[in-house]
């Protein structure tokens, strides 16, 4: 999949913007708060659908307009595809294919799959489980649509019994037959999502471990491990041993929302003894690894987005990238960066074809 065409309107604050784009490195350069990295957020909605920053979809209209639309023909073997999205500031937003709505987001999630590198990701390690979920999830999502549908049935259905267990406790009621409506949904969809979890991470964790060896050079060992109540027992059990705490604290407090990734070095968690450059290579390893385990799932080269990461690095670890970069032939790659000059010798190095825009 190349993205041949981009077009931004209204866009943050890109007022209109065109770019015909090389299907090899596109590097977008300039100052800070010109709008480097909004580029490369139009490109992630692209894939899935919504911001890499976690805005809200109406934050991201520029000022006082109407509305936002980012538009791209991308190349998909010897045919070609347009893909809009608009989101009106009154109104739900819309995918288009080809002039066609798809019914469900999950129907696009996949299409054009993409791996983001950003200064963001040390939230990553530094951030609750939630953070590590949603990344575990957007990952399997893009190689796995029945995934992201039992994850919004399993999501569904555990608000239902939490507000049910709400109302039992304002009212000061009980009906366990009610509640054990919801048990059967809860197992279905959670035991599915937790197989599909625990493979995918065992799949990862010895790409990551390859990477960052490369990419490091270190002696120390990293890993990915998989951290759920689903390991200890069963779903069923896991709800009626955690019944009279539901009830109490009013929510289901066991489950596969509960999940977490450990990231670990030398069997230790890498937040808490891992160097500022052990954490970075880390976690380029990591998006690596997804970039790596997505192409064997799907077939599909993710395109690459990488923003502004070569400040973040040191010029050992900049020509490890770099050598990886033309070793895996990752595809189409972004790459934004305040200095030119630094950009131009970056892919210089990398025998790709490549535009450099000045934004």
């Amino acid at each position: 999949m190349i993205i041949k065409k981009l077009s931004l309107y209204n866009f943050k604050n890109h007022t209109e913007k065109r770019f015909e784009l090389s299907p090899q490195i596109n590097c977008f350069v300039g100052n800070n708060g010109v709008g480097k990295t909004n580029i490369l957020d139009a490109l992630h909605y692209l894939s899935v659908g919504k911001s890499f920053l976690g805005n809200t979809d109406t934050n991201n209209i520029r000022g006082e307009e109407d509305f936002f639309t980012i538009e791209a023909e991308i190349g998909n073997g010897d045919s070609e595809d347009i893909i809009r999205i608009s989101q009106p500031k009154e109104a739900k937003k819309l995918i288009k294919k080809n002039d066609k709505s798809y019914d469900r987001m999950a129907d696009h999630i996949g299409y054009l799959p993409s791996v983001m590198i950003s200064p963001y990701d040390s939230n990553l390690i530094s951030d609750s489980g939630e953070s590590r979920r949603k990344f575990l999830d957007s990952m399997i999502s893009q190689t796995d649509s029945e995934y992201l549908f039992n994850l919004i049935q399993y999501q569904k259905t555990v608000q239902q019994r939490n507000a049910l267990l709400k109302y039992f406790a304002k009212n000061r009621t009980w009906d366990q037959e009610s509640l054990e409506i919801y048990d059967d949904p809860i197992v279905r969809f959670g035991t599915k999502i937790f197989t599909k979890r625990k493979d995918f991470v065992e799949q990862l964790s010895p790409i990551v471990k390859n990477f960052y060896q490369i990419i490091s050079g270190g002696k120390e060992t990293v890993s990915v491990l998989y951290e759920s109540h689903l390991l200890e027992d069963s779903f069923e059990n896991l709800l009626k041993e955690s019944l009279d705490r539901d009830r109490m604290l009013t929510y289901t407090s066991k489950g596969i929302h509960k999940d977490d990734l450990l990231f670990e070095m030398d069997k230790v968690l890498i937040k808490k003894i891992g160097s500022q450059g052990q954490q970075k290579s880390f976690l380029i390893s990591l998006k690596l690894a997804q970039m790596s385990l997505i192409r064997e799932l799907t077939g599909k080269t993710p395109i690459l987005l990488l923003d502004d990461i070569f400040d973040k690095l040191d010029d050992t670890r900049v020509s490890q990238l770099i050598e990886l970069v033309n070793r895996e032939s990752f595809g189409q790659i972004f790459i934004t960066d305040t200095h030119r000059e630094r950009t131009e010798n970056v892919v210089k190095r990398i025998n790709e074809e490549s535009i450099i825009f000045e934004i």
